[in-house]
């Protein structure tokens, strides 16, 4: 197998970039899809970009070349790059590609292993823990070969900084090249799009048996994903929907809420069906919603339709188990109710929780709660509230522009320098404790001030007595 170098070496100025990832490049994608392909067109802006799918490509519209390249197709491509970003699992199921010398971001904006614990509950101790070792051994891979890193925010930051020590990367080279080491890891969240949100037709209300116009839509805007807590909302939607029809004393039709999950089959055939939606199904089956306050999307909206739906909603929400998973994840459904302009109601205990209560765009509670969670939903849909978050919401919206979002991968991309210690980085990092110079010094110090007079010898030797 040969491959170029990752040296800038053909005519032109502009840098080569190839952007895989292992999900489905359709008009329906789910995440690490959308997220490779809107950093590839904000890359395409002063870079020629390619994206290629270890998985499947259907016809789609972006300003750049879109290719499926399995096993031996992916060196050619590979060759025609200056710098790669890869996501999930690319960098395990293609090893080869570590052993280039082309300069590669890792994009870490989702923390697989702690996703894994939560989808590994069910097995066996023995089972999971093989599970999650394998996804703890991709992420490591990265780790140590990877030139520059991304993340979704400064809490996962902190956290991948912590495994970058651990592996070595954080070192004499690295820390001389930069002391804060954001050329080495920085920050780039999901965005939004640039343009301006434009439905072109009804994705919900009157289209959607059950779904009139005057009715009220909260949005799942996502997977229904075992780390998430759609039962807790589904029995809010309950007591909801229990006391609307109890207050509704005249003949007029009041508006009602209605709860919409935007997608519950996962549009990647390799993603197994999620024991959370078999349970969200049961209970509203269990609750008598289903088909009059609860309905399930049963196919993945294309990405270029999610306008329609969000038009049609008045809040997004997002609920979820204070956990691990939680505390490290960056819920990037949110990021479309703010495109939309929508007030949010979240659980507590996520970066964007914080986010959503200090701006105004929205109500957080307790996980669990059903009460909180019902009274956040009811006043953010019948009272002046609403309106006041849905204005924050829009506001804050603007930070999170893919074309802003992404800068620090642009600036990296643009001098494609390899990381600091590329040269040292395969050593070996000692099994056994050496102690250096300094330390050793203090040790025979110690042992000789405890051979002559125990622990009074020692309180003497280090306070300077």
């Amino acid at each position: 197998m040969t491959v170029s170098s990752g040296v800038l070496g053909h005519a032109g100025a502009r840098r080569r970039v190839l952007v895989i990832t292992g999900d489905p490049i359709a008009p329906a994608m789910a995440g690490p899809g959308i997220r490779a392909c809107e950093l590839a067109r904000v890359l395409s802006a002063t870079m020629d970009v390619r994206v290629a799918s270890l998985a499947s490509v259907e016809p789609v519209d972006f300003p750049f070349e879109i290719v499926v390249a399995h096993r031996t197709k992916l060196i050619r491509h590979v060759d025609w790059a200056d710098v790669l970003v890869v996501q999930g699992f690319v960098l395990a199921l293609n090893p080869w590609l570590a052993k280039t010398n082309k300069v590669i971001v890792a994009d870490l904006y989702d923390p697989m292993h702690f996703e894994h614990l939560e989808d590994a509950r069910s097995l066996e101790l023995r089972a999971a823990t093989r599970e999650v070792d394998q996804t703890l051994a991709a992420l490591t891979g990265q780790l140590r070969r990877a030139d520059f890193f991304i993340c979704a925010s400064e809490k996962q930051r902190d956290m991948w900084l912590g495994h970058l020590a651990a592996v070595g990367r954080i070192n004499p080279f690295t820390y001389a090249a930069d002391d804060t080491l954001r050329n080495l890891i920085d920050v780039v969240p999901f965005g939004i799009s640039d343009e301006k949100m434009s439905p072109t037709a009804h994705g919900i209300k009157g289209v959607i048996d059950g779904i009139s116009a005057n009715d009220k839509v909260v949005l799942w805007g996502g997977g229904v994903y075992n780390w998430f807590d759609p039962l807790t909302l589904i029995r809010a939607m309950a007591k909801i929907a229990t006391k609307r029809n109890r207050d509704t004393t005249s003949g007029k039709r009041e508006p009602n809420a209605r709860l919409f999950f935007l997608g519950v089959a996962h549009p990647n055939p390799d993603v197994a069906a999620l024991d959370m939606v078999t349970r969200a199904r049961a209970l509203s089956d269990e609750l008598g919603l289903t088909g009059t306050t609860v309905f399930f999307n049963e196919t993945w909206v294309p990405y270029a339709e999610r306008a329609n739906y969000l038009a049609d909603a008045d809040l997004g929400v997002s609920t979820h188990l204070e956990h691990l998973e939680t505390a490290f994840s960056f819920r990037t459904r949110i990021l479309d109710y703010l495109w939309a302009g929508l007030p949010v109601v979240s659980t507590a205990g996520d970066a964007f929780a914080d986010i959503i209560e200090s701006s105004g765009a929205g109500i957080v509670v307790p996980e669990r709660e059903v009460d909180a969670l019902s009274d956040a939903l009811e006043t953010l849909l019948f009272t002046k509230a609403g309106t006041v978050a849905a204005q924050a919401s829009h506001k804050l919206s603007t930070s999170f522009l893919w074309s802003t979002v992404a800068k620090p991968l642009v600036d990296f991309c643009e001098s494609a320098t390899p990381a600091a210690d590329r040269a040292v980085r395969r050593r070996a990092i000692p099994s056994r404790f050496v102690a250096p110079s300094w330390l050793a010094g203090k040790i025979r110090g110690a042992r000789a001030a405890w051979q002559q007079g125990g622990v009074t010898g020692i309180a003497r030797r280090f306070s300077g007595k």
